[in-house]
């Protein structure tokens, strides 16, 4: 697989990236421990070589499996591989409920706590990319830009982003201590942020891509058919997979099984392609539990769309109905 460089400073990653959460939060049970290591390893034979993940990704009684897992999966090829963590959000376990409330803490002191547990769980001594998994309201920008920055200077970390940023909180952040690459939500039924890229292209900023198939639809996979996990598994309340959605969305599967057929390729490497193509510091990070899923995610950087192709698509999309979309936004 080819790879891409994100940010002023050249952080070098796969075109396509693994997205790790699925294995242990968010779709479906938790995968065997062995299991999701041999998965991780696979995708490193494949030919990815950035590896998302979070101290977050788990469950309510070991939210920092996802992890662990990525520690030890990658922990053979640790220097052949990039591997971006994620700080500033936390499971509130003070009250007693659950599920636990997830709440924002980008404090200087809890970042801190968060780098080093991090560290140990990936068994490193530095993180490629570490995220801001959600911007924190009582904690200005600036003031987390410094603590990223010390880190750097310590050797602790060699980049850092923001997930789920703004146009104000990047400029403000990226002015104390340079900004690699930004972690949004983005694909062809979450195309809110594109609004950004103006700013990231001024300042440098790479664009990590996440739900980039709008959590699995855009594969063209799922009828009405389609029952999840309604313990375990998110998608059983997006609204994209009700049968009312799938309804809403038949038009836009047609546009995407139309142009696999044209590019022999399938649906859900077009929705990557699209993107990849769109802009050359956009990489998407999809997730998957099945090799063959795996092989098929990473041959969408292979597939080319030209600007015009990429234009009739965007009109399309502009023009054909669609359902909301989980974490999505209509304008």
């Amino acid at each position: 697989m080819e790879n891409r460089y994100l940010g002023r400073n050249k952080l070098e990653v796969s075109a396509v990236g693994f997205g790790c959460m699925g294995l242990s939060h968010a779709y479906g049970a938790p995968t065997d421990e062995k299991e999701a290591i041999a998965l991780i390893r696979q995708a490193a034979d494949i030919g990815y070589r950035f590896f998302d993940t979070a101290e977050i990704y788990g469950t309510q009684e070991d939210p920092y499996a996802n992890e662990r897992l990525v520690g030890e999966a990658l922990k053979p090829i640790r220097h052949e591989v990039t591997i971006a963590t994620k700080f500033g959000i936390r499971f509130d376990t003070s009250r007693g409920t659950l599920p636990y409330p997830i709440v924002a803490d980008s404090s200087a002191k809890r970042i801190r706590e968060s780098v080093e547990g991090s560290l140990k769980r990936l068994q490193t001594d530095y993180i490629d990319l570490y995220f801001q998994h959600r911007i924190d309201p009582t904690i200005p920008a600036e003031e987390v830009a410094a603590v990223m920055s010390d880190l750097i200077q310590e050797g602790k970390i060699r980049s850092w982003g923001i997930s789920e940023a703004t146009k104000d909180y990047i400029r403000r952040a990226d002015a104390v201590c340079p900004v690699t690459a930004v972690e949004n939500r983005y694909s062809m039924m979450a195309r809110h942020y594109e609004t950004l890229f103006p700013v990231l292209e001024e300042l440098g900023i790479g664009l990590v891509a996440f739900s980039p198939m709008a959590n699995g639809l855009l594969t063209g996979k799922y009828g009405k058919d389609v029952q999840f996990d309604e313990k375990y598994d998110y998608r059983s309340k997006m609204p994209q997979f009700t049968t009312d959605g799938i309804d809403k969305n038949a038009e836009l599967i047609r546009l995407l099984q139309e142009t696999a057929e044209k590019k022999n390729a399938t649906p859900g490497q077009i929705s990557m392609a699209w993107m990849l193509c769109k802009k050359p510091w956009i990489v998407p990070i999809p997730g998957t539990r099945k090799i063959e899923r795996m092989k098929e995610n990473a041959g969408a950087a292979d597939i080319g769309l030209s600007e015009e192709e990429i234009k009739i698509l965007d009109t399309a999309l502009d023009q054909i109905p669609m359902s909301e979309v989980f974490g999505g936004d209509k304008n």
